[in-house]
């Protein structure tokens, strides 16, 4: 009884995806009418049973909007894995996702992670199941919380379903903003294997992508085996690789031309990139106290003597400083800062993934027609990317290792640490590329025993799973003890190893040969000099045995660990004249845990100019009891089809955070059989996620530009800060030449609490009876408000640095509120901000989601339209009840519109498919973001995103042994849209957004075999 009833819910789920008029992607159809598809479909399914309650129905309707993607129309779409499915406009409304675009980024799980969350909220708030039962976290360093994506079985899924509000009563406290469940498919009899390759039309073939897969099925008389075995390969994209990532443009202040533009080289005529990555940090430069120079053009002088502290080398400057000219004056922002490297830094990261599934299942014949089950999922994870940092090298005082035309000049202002009691001289800034690789496995086993109960129709389901992710992660990174070692040099006693001494040209202006000063009498040092200062070493060309000293392969090991023991039954209670009352009563118990101890050197503090983390240790248990009844009121009355109730209600016992009690109540009225309402109510409970309580400290670098110091006594700005900045010591114009530093850290030790929210969602549905052989039609339209207390977040550094910097003289002094967490050293005025997890007062998303399904037989096939639009109304973060209300509607990340259309037409062996993806222009032209008080198109500066469309189109060929799907993604190759690089995002003049395709056009090919 329990296979019939899975294999009927899998050939039946589309029909009731019909009526419950979600936003489905339809199968391919037979060309007989579609009407009596589902007349013949409705006559044979007994009860199904829909993400969103635990009580399996026998009518197609459901109080809650329900989203089904099927296998099909996903690989018509040219969508080769469930990531690709699941982070499409389709499912995400538009918001942005975590994916391997953020390769170069600190994201919550690590490089390479692929994590979803529904409404913008999050993927903490997201619940991610697979055949209804939680998929834990997995990823690298101390943020594990989310599920990755790139675990899921792609070979055998079935379908997605996405259940679009609140269910914490119904599946536990991360069910916030809606709950995704994958399910695997059960009808494989015999060997199915597949093929998809996508070749993108890059030059290069950057991005192109592999996947191949084996499945299988067997049943006997009383057992089932279902598995499969799949390989997935993504190949890097580059910077330079795509057009739009390689030039971005800043808006830079030029004091030869008193205006805001991008610089033109004179020699091509053609902007001058201001940094790849956006950072605005010089690289192949150096620094030195304040001298007389030739400047470059550009400069505050061109082409004549002024007075700079940033040079580059120029072999044709003979006056001034000689070899060198001066790109630094009035503003720091004309600088040179590209290197042709930077180009070969990864912008899309490589991936490879290896994915086993197993479902097996026993029927006892006992205990209530019992079946034992279990489940076996693997998978491996190998990601990487290159990226591009200042490996920078201070040079003391007296040096050896300086040249003659540089030896004279006072010392710096401090220096970064490297010469330890010494002054720094000359402060080298060369560009360096690093690699970082993460290594993830994932385990989970479950296994259970469901049957049926004495009481007539009524079931029951025990199971236990058990998961381990396990992430080993290294970076090539360079160690501030050695290279403190490496730049401390003496002349080279006689006998000194050859290995450990360099020659070169001193301030003598001859030949010397140095080594380390630790090497001196100790022969256990091994320490390498660092170079010679030359045009080599400023462009960031170093010697290999240098590099071989100073840099090491740092390791760090991250594993999370979750145990659950879940148990249920329900059915029918008693019936009413209405139909029968359902129930479900059930109980779980959760126990998870993260270990994430990085690299010694990182814990330490030693890896230099990279980010420091500290070890994150912590585990926590719950218990819940949950229960859901679902009652029909009215059915088959002149104004009531159906009218029917359900509601649950969840217990919940933290072992850190307590107790609480949830609950979501919903109703359907079906008024008549083309018109119906339906609405719920939710309330959710939400402990923090492990790493949002025990977080060690993480270190990261933002750019200098977020100090917000910077300019601080030009026209128009805060007196608080004006005043504040100059307490410190800062000079008027200030200008910030560091990066700010940024530690992440849990909350758990300043009291972080849980946070409560509530969710309502009101729809109506119509199902028109349309005239003659129009087809049917299904629209829905569904309001949905959802608002978090308490909301676990971080608030930003740069949120806290404004709060500290505008506060009062007094507290700025005390260091009290946000200027606890913000430090400024008192030689390199360079800054640290701790943005820790705190309650965020209140989180509130509100908006529509419009979706339409139209099907009918034309011709010699049927005809299929669907169309999904989500459209924001409100979307905000609000600190405090009297902040005032900054709304992210229309911004990056969040478009006020977005929309998914596919349109199929199916006959015989036949389906050809065209699919279009559209998302809403955004701007960051607003109150919220502003330069220096000001309108950003005022400077010139360009931060508006025109809408963009994507289209897919495809045809296939199939039957029932084999299925051929050839098709091209991004038809029309467009580039994501582009503004200003330095405003709008990170990678070149596009932002940094999972909504837009990095690939250009791509072809795809698609073919399954089965034996």
């Amino acid at each position: 009884m329990l296979r019939e009833r899975k294999y009927l819910f899998g050939t039946t789920i589309l029909a009731s995806v019909l009526a419950l008029s979600a936003p489905a992607f339809a199968q391919t159809a037979p060309t007989q009418d579609p009407d009596e598809d589902e007349e013949e479909a409705a006559a044979v399914v007994e009860e199904i049973v829909v993400v969103g309650s635990r009580i399996a129905r026998d009518v197609y309707n459901s109080p809650s909007p329900v989203q089904v993607i099927n296998r099909e129309e996903s690989t018509l779409a040219g969508l080769a894995t469930t990531t690709e499915i699941l982070q499409g406009v389709a499912v995400t409304g538009g918001t942005s996702q975590i994916n391997n675009l953020y390769s170069g980024f600190v994201v919550n799980g690590g490089p390479g992670v692929n994590t979803i969350g529904l409404r913008g909220l999050g993927p903490t708030r997201t619940l991610v199941l697979l055949n209804g039962r939680r998929v834990a976290p997995a990823g690298s360093r101390g943020s594990v919380g989310s599920a990755d994506l790139n675990v899921l079985p792609s070979a055998l899924i079935e379908r997605v379903e996405v259940l679009r509000d609140g269910a914490s009563s119904i599946y536990g406290s991360d069910a916030v903003a809606g709950v995704i469940n994958i399910v695997t498919r059960a009808d494989i009899e015999g060997v199915v294997i597949e093929g998809n390759r996508q070749q993108t039309t890059q030059a290069n073939g950057a991005g192109n992508a592999t996947r191949l897969s084996i499945a299988g099925g067997i049943q006997g008389e009383r057992w089932s085996f279902l598995g499969s075995v799949e390989r997935f390969e993504r190949e890097e994209v580059k910077l330079g690789d795509v057009e739009h990532a390689q030039c971005p443009t800043a808006g830079p202040f030029l004091p030869n031309t008193a205006g805001f533009e991008d610089f033109i080289d004179p020699l091509t005529g053609q902007p001058k990139c201001f940094s790849i990555d956006n950072g605005g940090v010089t690289v192949n430069t150096i620094a030195t106290s304040a001298r007389t120079g030739i400047g470059a053009y550009g400069s505050a002088t061109p082409g004549t003597l002024g007075t700079y502290n940033r040079w580059r080398p120029n072999s044709a400057v003979t006056s001034g400083l000689i070899g060198f000219e001066g790109v630094s004056g009035a503003s720091l922002d004309i600088r040179d800062t590209f290197d042709p490297r930077m180009l070969e830094e990864t912008l899309f990261s490589p991936v490879a993934t290896t994915t086993a599934f197993m479902s097996v299942g026993y029927d006892l014949r006992a205990l209530g027609n019992a079946e034992i089950y279990a489940e076996t999922l693997l998978n491996k994870r190998e990601s990487s990317s290159l990226g591009g940092r200042q490996l920078v090298l201070d040079y003391a005082v007296g040096s050896l290792l300086i040249p003659a035309n540089l030896s004279a000049g006072g010392p710096l202002a401090g220096n970064l640490g490297l010469t330890p009691g010494r002054n720094t001289q000359i402060r080298v800034f060369p560009y360096h590329q690093y690699n970082s690789e993460q290594d993830v496995t994932f385990a989970k086993q479950v296994l259970g025993i469901r049957g049926d109960l004495p009481i007539s129709n009524w079931t029951y389901d025990v199971y236990a799973s058990y998961t381990n992710s396990r992430s080993e992660y290294q970076a090539d990174l360079a160690l501030t003890s050695r290279l403190i070692n490496s730049l401390d040099v003496v002349a080279a006693p006689a006998g000194t190893p050859a290995e450990l001494t360099r020659s070169g040209i001193g301030p003598a202006g001859t030949q010397v040969t140095v080594t380390c000063r630790v090497n001196v009498g100790n022969t256990n040092a091994n320490c390498v000099p660092a170079p010679f200062i030359t045009n080599d070493t400023i462009g960031g060309y170093y010697p290999q045995d240098f590099i071989n000293y100073v840099e090491e392969a740092t390791l760090g090991v991250t594993s999370y660990d979750e145990f659950v023991v879940s148990g249920g039954f329900g059915g029918e209670l008693f019936s009413l004249p209405a139909g029968e009352v359902q129930f479900y009563l059930g109980a779980e118990f959760r126990e998870a845990s993260i270990d994430d101890t990085p690299d010694i050197a990182s814990q330490t503090g030693d890896t230099y100019n990279f980010s420091t983390s500290a070890i994150t240790r912590g585990e926590d248990s719950v218990w819940e009891v949950f229960g859901e009844v679902e009652v029909p009121l009215l059915r088959d009355l002149p104004i009531a089809k159906e009218l029917t109730l359900s509601a649950s209600g969840r217990y919940t016992d933290y072992e850190s955070y307590g107790d609480d009690t949830t609950y979501k109540v919903g109703l359907l009225y079906q008024i008549t059989d083309w018109v119906g309402l339906r609405a719920t109510y939710g309330t959710s409970y939400r402990a923090p996620a492990l790493f949002e309580q025990f977080l060690g400290a993480t270190a990261g670098f933002l750019a200098s530009t977020t100090d917000v110091c910077n300019d601080y006594d030009a026209a128009g700005r805060n007196p608080n800060l004006a005043a504040n900045c100059a307490s410190e010591g800062l000079p008027p114009g200030f200008t910030a030449t560091s990066s700010v530093r940024q530690l992440n850290a849990g909350g758990a030790a300043a009291g972080l609490a849980a946070e409560t929210s509530t969710n309502f969602t009101g729809g109506v549905v119509f199902t028109p009876t349309l005239p003659g052989r129009l087809g049917t039609l299904a629209v829905a339209v569904d309001y949905y408000d959802i608002q978090i207390d308490n909301g676990v977040s971080q608030v930003g550094s740069a949120f806290i640095l404004n709060q500290c910097y505008t506060s009062s003289a007094a507290d700025f002094a005390a260091g009290a509120g946000y200027c606890a967490f913000v430090e400024r050293a008192p030689v390199t005025n360079s800054l640290t901000v701790t943005n820790g997890y705190v309650n965020i007062a209140t989180n509130v998303v509100e908006g529509i989601d419009y979706n339409l399904r139209y099907r009918n037989s034309f011709g010699p096939g049927d005809f299929l339209v669907n169309l999904n639009v989500t459209q924001y109304l409100e979307r905000y973060n609000q600190l405090f009840p009297t902040d005032p209300i900054y709304t992210l509607v229309g911004r990056l990340g969040t478009p006020e519109y977005s929309a998914s259309m596919n349109v199929q037409y199916s006959w015989d062996q036949w389906s050809v498919f065209w699919g279009t993806e559209w998302i809403d222009a955004t701007t960051e032209e607003d109150d919220y973001f502003r330069r220096n008080g000001q309108s950003l198109k005022s400077f010139g500066i360009d931060s508006d995103l025109e809408e963009y469309f994507l289209h897919s189109a495809s045809v296939r060929w199939g039957n029932d042994d084999l299925s051929v799907v050839m098709g091209v993604r991004n038809v029309f190759d467009v580039d994501p849209p582009s503004g200003t690089g330095y405003w709008v995002g990170g990678i070149g003049n596009s932002p940094t957004y999972s909504g837009y395709d990095q690939f250009g056009r791509t072809l795809f090919f698609n073919v399954a075999k089965s034996f």
